[in-house]
C-alpha cells in the first residue's frame, strides 16, 4: 500500500460516519441575500458553528464528520454568494461586517446562547473577527490553517513567494495575464473575473481556483481535476473581491491588534507545518503570548482540512471538548 492511500484510509478512520441534517432552511439576512443553513447531530447537543473557507468555498457535508453526532449540534451554512446561498456569485452587500452580522443572525434565529466556533483558513479569519465582535457568544475557538487577512500573506501567495516552491504551477497562474499587469495579479484577475462576460469570468475563475487547490495538500504535486465552472467562478469572484478590498478590515493587522478582546476565550489552533497557502508564521503570531491558546503544529501536513494529521488533531480536539 502506498503512503497516500494509507494516509487517506487513516484519515477516514478518524471521522464520524456520514449523517443527514435534521433541519435545512434558507434564511433571509437582508440586502437581497438568502443563506443556506443546516443542522445535524444532536438537536439538544452542544452547538458548534462551522465557518467554511474561501471566501466563497461553501460548506460541504464532509464537514459534519469532525463532530460526535451524539454530543454536538452541528450548524453549517453557506456564506453570502456561494454554495446554496443566493444570489450566487454576488458581491453586492458582501463584506466582512455583513458576514459577521449573518453569523449573529443565525445564532439568534436558532436560539443558541453561545457556541463553539470552528473555522479553517478564511473560516479561521471569520471566526476570530466574529469572536472579537461578540466575545460573549463564543465558548471556544477551534482554528485550522490560520489566515490573518494581512497584506504580507496575500503577497506570499499572489506575489511569488509560494511560486518559488511551485514554479511550474506559478507559471500557469501567471500565463493568462500580460507581463505588464503581473505586478498586481489580484488586480489583474479582478478585471477579468468582473468583466461581465461569463465565459471570461469562468475561465479565469478556474485558473484562480486551480492555483490554490494544487497547493492545499502535501500529497499532491501538480494540478488537480478542474472544478465545475459555476463553482470556480463564484469561488474566485468572492475570494478576489475580498482580497482586492483588504478583506474589508479597518487596518492591516486588525486581528492581531484586537487580540486582547478574545484572550479570555480558550482556543485550539491546528496548523500544518508545511502549509504553503497559509504559512505557520501567522498561527504562531496569533498564539504567541495568548495563554488560553493551544497551538498544535502538525508535521508533514499542509493546508487542507482533509490532511490526515489535520483531521486526526481536529477530531481529537473536538472529542476532548466533549468532556
Amino acid at each position: 500500500m502506498d503512503r497516500t492511500a494509507g494516509q487517506k484510509r487513516a484519515a477516514h478512520a478518524f471521522l464520524y460516519p456520514p449523517l443527514e441534517p435534521f433541519d435545512q432552511r434558507m434564511l433571509e439576512v437582508g440586502q437581497g441575500h438568502r443563506l443556506y443553513v443546516e443542522q445535524s447531530g444532536h438537536p439538544q447537543g452542544a452547538p458548534v458553528v462551522v465557518l467554511h473557507g474561501g471566501p466563497g468555498g461553501g460548506s460541504n457535508p464532509a464537514m459534519r464528520r469532525y463532530f460526535d453526532p451524539a454530543h454536538y449540534r452541528i450548524i453549517l451554512f453557506d456564506q453570502r454568494g456561494c454554495g446554496r446561498s443566493r444570489p450566487h456569485a454576488s458581491v453586492e452587500a458582501n463584506t466582512t461586517p455583513h458576514l459577521i452580522a449573518d453569523i449573529e443572525a443565525i445564532r439568534e434565529t436558532l436560539g443558541v446562547r453561545n457556541w463553539f466556533v470552528f473555522g479553517g483558513s478564511w473560516g479561521a479569519t471569520l471566526a476570530l473577527l466574529y469572536a472579537q465582535a461578540h466575545p460573549g457568544r463564543v465558548r471556544h475557538l477551534i482554528l485550522r490553517g490560520v489566515f490573518l487577512a494581512m497584506r504580507e500573506e496575500l503577497k506570499w501567495f499572489y506575489g511569488g513567494g509560494a511560486g518559488l516552491f511551485f514554479p511550474d504551477l506559478w507559471a500557469d497562474f501567471c500565463r493568462p495575464i500580460p507581463e505588464a499587469e503581473r505586478g498586481d495579479l489580484i488586480g489583474a484577475y479582478h478585471r477579468r473575473l468582473f468583466s461581465g462576460d461569463w465565459a471570461t469570468e469562468a475561465r479565469h475563475g478556474r485558473i484562480w481556483a486551480q492555483w490554490e487547490n494544487a497547493l492545499a495538500s502535501v500529497d499532491h504535486d501538480g494540478p488537480l481535476g478542474e472544478a465545475p465552472p459555476d463553482y470556480a467562478r463564484a469561488f474566485a469572484r468572492l475570494e478576489n473581491h475580498y482580497f482586492k478590498h483588504d478583506s474589508f478590515l479597518d487596518c492591516d493587522g486588525q486581528i492581531l491588534r484586537d487580540r486582547h478582546r478574545i484572550e479570555d476565550i480558550p482556543a485550539s489552533i491546528v496548523q500544518g507545518r508545511m502549509d504553503m497557502i497559509c504559512p505557520p508564521i501567522s498561527a504562531w503570531r496569533l498564539a504567541d503570548g495568548w495563554t488560553m491558546a493551544d497551538l498544535r503544529m502538525v508535521p508533514a501536513a499542509g493546508h487542507a482540512l482533509s490532511e490526515p494529521g489535520i483531521t486526526a488533531e481536529l477530531v481529537r480536539v473536538m472529542n476532548r471538548l466533549r468532556e
